[in-house]
């Protein structure tokens, strides 16, 4: 299955790359979208987990830390230059359904909890935060999920 799989990934196109050492993927779809980012020529710069954002993690109550995957500038169909920060997430930890156990509705609310503060982080900074799940990954022509 290719959610499943987790590695190093070599980058192609070093000049858009802008982060911290070398990219790590933790899934096969974050590895297919860092094969996207780093061969699309509409994608101006990326990096891979750049970004910490502190949030108040909704079952302990503590303050956490949250890192994105993504950071990503990309030219917009109107030629103008956007950034945005992206997280690759399956459906089933995105949307909090009636016969979910109660393990997987604590990770959707502190999926909801991080997701929350980076919208909000992201709008402070002058970018966009949006959550990018399989379908969207695989099926380029489908709309867009956007927090």
């Amino acid at each position: 299955m290719a959610n499943f799989r987790q590695g190093v990934y070599t980058v192609r196109n070093p000049g858009k790359y802008v982060g911290k050492g070398t990219p790590r993927y933790r899934s096969g779809w974050e590895m297919t979208f860092m094969m996207f980012l780093d061969s699309n020529d509409n994608i101006v710069q990326w990096a891979s987990e750049s970004i910490s954002i502190p949030y108040r993690n909704p079952i302990t109550g503590k303050q956490s830390m949250y890192v994105p995957d993504f950071f990503v500038t990309y030219r917009g169909r109107d030629n103008t230059t956007r950034a945005e920060l992206i997280e690759i997430k399956p459906k089933k930890q995105s949307l909090i359904e009636s016969r979910m156990s109660d393990r997987d509705r604590a990770i959707v609310a502190v999926n909801y909890a991080k997701w929350d503060a980076a919208t909000k982080w992201a709008r402070r900074n002058g970018l966009t935060f949006r959550v990018i799940n399989e379908d969207q990954i695989y099926h380029q022509g489908s709309k867009k999920t956007g927090k």
